[in-house]
């Protein structure tokens, strides 16, 4: 028997076993202040009309706005209590985020126990030298010692000599650019002996330069160290200069930041170079993305973000005031930032327009003559109504629409570009003018056949049919199109959901309507359901079934008993009669040009 050449795992030998995470550090009942509560912390809070309070995360601090009406009475902050002072925006623990809030302190229980934020350790410094690289010396990483476990370096070759060359010649000039574009705004002096990254990296790189043409050269990972060089051949003509900026770019577009105003702006090499060493400390610094500066810029500025996933924890709004109802938002919209803080945000339910005040909104419906949505009217059934909206020509009623809807659609991604979208507006009439009930988006050109892109029905019309009213709409759409539709895909849970139920509808009512053989291709033609849904729907009720070599489909007596719970609810139906005058629209190649 031979002895096993692996050594055994010890600690010492190959990685280190991982840590366990740290445990959160929970402080006793009344043992802490409310001056002392930071964002992260986990309390109990109370909520209303429930007995017991909810444990609920803090996931921002803000100083709370006093109304238009306590600032005119000379009403201030001083005169409230320390727990109204400020406001705490709370996530319950194991409850939907849309029941995300803003509360007083007031709610906030400290009798109860209160769970700090667990603190990540930092990571430990990467491991660096304290001198700089001298003439004529071999790179660490080109050798070998006997306990290293990389293999020692392959002979030179033609192949590795061209590389080396061309390496040195692009660090040449990356060097001779940044050491010119330094001379511009400070003078070049010796760098301190230094282990700060950014400072060896400069010392790294003036050593390289010091030494002749003939010296090692090793091979080059951060673009921060090719950052300067020696100043003695910097009489290159613009031609090498703009393989300088070729060669520079292919690092330097990988670097992003986040602006003020939720852009993506890309670093350049040049303005990099420019900041020496404080470009070179400053970025491996500070992380691209941070959560507390984006919470904080979301709640200020009511900007658009970068990391969806992240800031739609966060809702910027209170309370929308829309005609007679008064709506709680779901979550965060992007409106501007003097709207962030106000108690109500008052919505104009004819033309979308928001106001930060009552009185602002009194004053513009004497001035807004609109009693409907703009756009073509293409249905008219008892008392619901359908308008055609181009989302190229009606710009600002079709933005104002989807920060409208973005409040109360989690997974929803927001541009103001809407133009490549018709917007299909479901609405009541009645004395008063002709109210938004629900509405649906659609792409004008889909390569993928998908006949609706977006779906809302507003929460004060909610439960009331007019969900499946909009998808039978944009079904009946397809029809007249004489095409097969879907909506777009992946479609969110509550989608799924909804869109399940009224293919199961509509399916399983004609198949008992029915007297003759169907196959599923003429289901998808009766319904405009494409066949992938048809199929996907059959085998959920498991309607499917194989018997003497085929399929056949055959209603269970589940299914019918379902259906026919569903037909006495009498929900309401499109008439296909009242589109007969409807056409479907026709776009030339410059109307489907968007953003020229």
């Amino acid at each position: 028997m031979t002895a096993s050449a692996t050594p055994p795992h010890t600690p010492g030998h190959g990685q280190a076993p991982a840590d366990p995470p740290p445990k959160p550090i929970i402080s006793p009942p009344n043992t802490v202040l409310l001056a002392n509560v930071v964002s992260g912390c986990k309390v109990f809070v109370e909520r209303p009309n429930e007995d017991q309070p909810r444990k609920a995360e803090i996931l921002s601090i803000r100083t709370k706005q006093l109304s238009r009406a306590a600032r005119k009475s000379g009403q201030t902050l001083d005169d409230k209590k320390d727990e109204d002072k400020l406001e705490y925006y709370v996530h319950y623990v194991e409850f939907n985020k849309r029941l995300d809030e803003w509360v007083l302190g007031a709610r906030i229980l400290l009798s109860r126990e209160v769970e700090w934020p667990i603190v990540q350790p930092p990571a430990p410094p990467a491991p660096t030298t304290s001198t700089p690289a001298r003439k004529n010396s071999t790179p660490a990483s080109a050798v070998s010692t006997p306990g290293s476990l990389s293999p020692p370096s392959t002979p030179s070759t033609p192949t590795n000599k061209a590389n080396k060359k061309k390496n040195q010649s692009l660090l040449r000039k990356a060097a001779i650019k940044a050491a010119a574009n330094k001379r511009k705004s400070v003078a070049i002096a010796e760098p301190p002996v230094s282990s700060a990254a950014g400072e060896e990296e400069d010392a790294d790189a003036d050593g390289e330069a010091d030494g002749d043409e003939s010296a090692p050269t090793a091979t080059v990972t951060s673009s921060a160290a090719s950052a300067k060089g020696d100043p003695a051949e910097s009489s290159e003509g613009p031609e090498e200069d703009e393989e300088d900026k070729d060669a520079d770019g292919e690092k330097d577009d990988a670097d992003g930041e986040v602006d003020a105003d939720g852009d993506v702006t890309m670093s350049h090499a040049g303005d990099d170079d420019e900041d020496g060493e404080d470009s070179a400390g400053d970025d491996s610094t500070l992380p691209t993305f941070s959560k507390a500066r984006e919470i904080e810029k979301l709640r200020t500025q009511g900007s658009m973000t970068q990391s969806h996933s992240e800031i739609s924890r966060v809702k910027n709004l209170d309370k929308i005031q829309m005609g007679k109802h008064e709506l709680e938002p779901w979550y965060f919209s992007p409106y501007p930032i003097e709207m962030a803080h106000i108690p109500v945000l008052y919505v104009c339910e004819f033309c979308l327009s928001f106001f930060s005040s009552e009185k602002q909104i009194e004053r513009h419906r004497l001035k807004c003559t609109l009693l409907h949505p703009p756009g073509n009217e293409i249905y008219r059934h008892e008392d619901i109504s359908f308008f055609e909206i181009d989302g190229r020509k009606q710009k600002t009623w079709c933005r104002n629409l989807c920060l409208l809807s973005k409040c109360f659609l989690d997974h929803k991604t927001l541009y103001y570009d809407v133009d490549p979208f018709l917007f299909y507006v479901m609405c009541q009439r009645n004395d008063s003018g002709v109210h938004v009930v629900g509405y649906f988006s659609k792409e004008k050109e889909s390569a993928e056949g998908y006949n609706l892109a977006c779906i809302l029905t507003l929460p004060q019309y909610q439960r009331m049919g007019f969900g499946m009213l909009l998808m039978e709409f944009s079904y009946e759409l397809s029809k007249k199109e004489n095409k097969l539709g879907s909506p777009e895909k992946p479609l969110s849970d509550l989608g799924l959901l909804s869109y399940r139920a009224y293919w199961a509808e509509t399916i399983v009512d004609i198949l008992l309507s029915t007297r003759e053989d169907i196959s599923i291709d003429e289901l998808a033609n009766k319904t405009a359901i494409v066949h992938g849904d048809v199929m996907n729907t059959c085998q959920v009720l498991q309607m499917l079934k194989f018997a003497k070599g085929q399929h056949h489909l055959i209603v269970s007596e589940a299914v019918i008993e379902q259906h026919e719970r569903q037909k006495k609810k009498g929900r309401r139906r499109i008439e296909p009669k009242a589109l007969e005058k409807w056409k479907p629209p026709v776009f030339s190649r410059n109307d489907l040009r968007f953003g020229f």
